[in-house]
């Protein structure tokens, strides 16, 4: 039986897995990670993902774990509104939808199901080492196993091993965007601020931003966006960085500030992208998500590039019949249609809405004010032209958006 080593257990990954257990090969999938990772930003059911969750047959499921959402609001220190951007706006393509999880919960039904196609998973592990050989990928893991694959998958995200063992150091290929973001959990408590729904953005001078959006019952996801092409990896540190940069931030900054200590899937990193410009493949060895084309979470595009990075490989590998003739012809040919597929699509999502990391977070307190007005005139339905030409060419369907407005 033709068999597959996917590198990394996330959206990408799993997906990958499912798709390629469904259709005959043995999948096994390495996470460094003791478990399946938590936490993370909303994810939304619109485009190209719904389609590729209606193909595997689960967006049933996915929609029983929907967060309700009511839009987002740009606010003052003391709550109080700038602008706001309901779920209906742009006819339900604005900046929320009404169809959002939690990526920890995509990733769990995509990782159950992927189980139950008979993907078998090892935690705390990776590999150390790619070697060709005649019969395939002979792969090292840090936990002292060897394996043959007859295809190695880098799914492991921007901080690729997989792309770092084979293609080069990560400074090859990261472009910083000169922003970084903390994201975790925050557990509500008697007096909690409620959301209603709304996803709330405040922001102050000096491009630091702070968000909570609406999360599971008695739960609020948070977000702390400062400026850097840097972060430390240690937590305390971490820790004591968000400290000195939000010291004298408003809003509900200082309870959020306290609640991170203790967030069990707290997480900080460097929005980035990632480009690698030759080609996603080498030899039997193939990157996927954001291992291959990192857009950033600032396109809002991550993933659905994931889901449907994960669909196009496993159906060249189909059409390809690599199941059935893991050659190396076959092989090749595969990897080249599944990049033909998705560099177009990966270098649209990476063309930014001019103005993006401004947007998020603004330099000076004029342009806070600057961005809270453009969010309310380009609401206006005389200015759809406008947002269409802003969004054309950068992985959205501006067209698509205009007509369900108009109609």
């Amino acid at each position: 039986m033709t068999h597959a080593l996917i590198v990394g257990a996330g959206i990408a990954g799993d997906t990958l897995a499912l798709c390629l257990a469904r259709d005959g090969w043995q999948v096994t999938v390495v996470e460094i990670a003791s478990e399946l990772r938590t936490g993370g930003q909303t994810v939304d059911l619109r485009g190209d993902s719904r389609q590729v969750l209606v193909d595997l047959g689960i967006i049933d499921a996915a929609l029983g774990r929907l967060i309700p959402q009511r839009g987002i609001a740009w606010i003052r220190a003391d709550g109080t509104r700038m602008a706001e951007m309901p779920v209906e706006a742009f006819g339900g393509h604005g900046f929320i939808s009404h169809e959002e999880l939690l990526r920890a919960d995509l990733a769990a039904l995509l990782h159950d199901e992927a189980r139950a196609a008979g993907v078998v998973h090892r935690f705390s592990d990776t590999v150390d080492a790619l070697t060709d050989t005649v019969d395939g990928v002979e792969v090292r893991f840090r936990s002292g196993q060897v394996g043959v694959f007859d295809l190695v998958v880098g799914a492991d995200g921007t901080h690729s091993r997989t792309r770092a063992l084979r293609f080069g150091p990560e400074s090859r290929y990261r472009k910083p965007l000169g922003l970084a973001h903390a994201w975790f959990t925050f557990e509500e408590r008697p007096g909690t601020a409620p959301l209603h729904g709304w996803a709330l953005s405040y922001n102050e001078p000096g491009r630091r931003g702070v968000t909570a959006r609406p999360g599971h019952d008695g739960q609020q996801q948070v977000g702390l966006t400062f400026a850097a092409s840097s972060v430390p990896r240690d937590r305390d540190e971490q820790l004591a960085l968000l400290d000195t940069v939000f010291a004298t931030t408003g809003w509900r900054t200082a309870e959020f500030l306290d609640a991170a200590r203790t967030a069990p899937d707290f997480a900080l990193d460097t929005y980035d992208q990632i480009h690698v410009p030759d080609s996603w493949s080498d030899g039997r060895v193939v990157l996927i998500g954001d291992a291959a084309w990192c857009a950033s979470p600032l396109s809002g595009l991550g993933t659905a590039l994931g889901l449907r990075g994960a669909a196009e490989l496993a159906g060249a590998l189909r059409q390809h019949a690599v199941h059935e003739d893991a050659s190396s012809a076959r092989v090749d040919a595969a990897l080249e249609t599944y990049e033909a597929a998705m560099r177009p699509r990966a270098a649209a999502a990476q063309r930014l809405l001019p103005g993006r990391v401004a947007m998020v977070a603004p330099q000076h307190r004029w342009g806070i004010h600057a961005n809270a007005l453009a969010m309310r005139v380009l609401q206006s339905r005389v200015l759809l032209p406008l947002v269409g030409l802003l969004a054309r060419d950068r992985g959205h369907d501006p067209a698509r958006e205009q007509a369900s407005v108009a109609g």
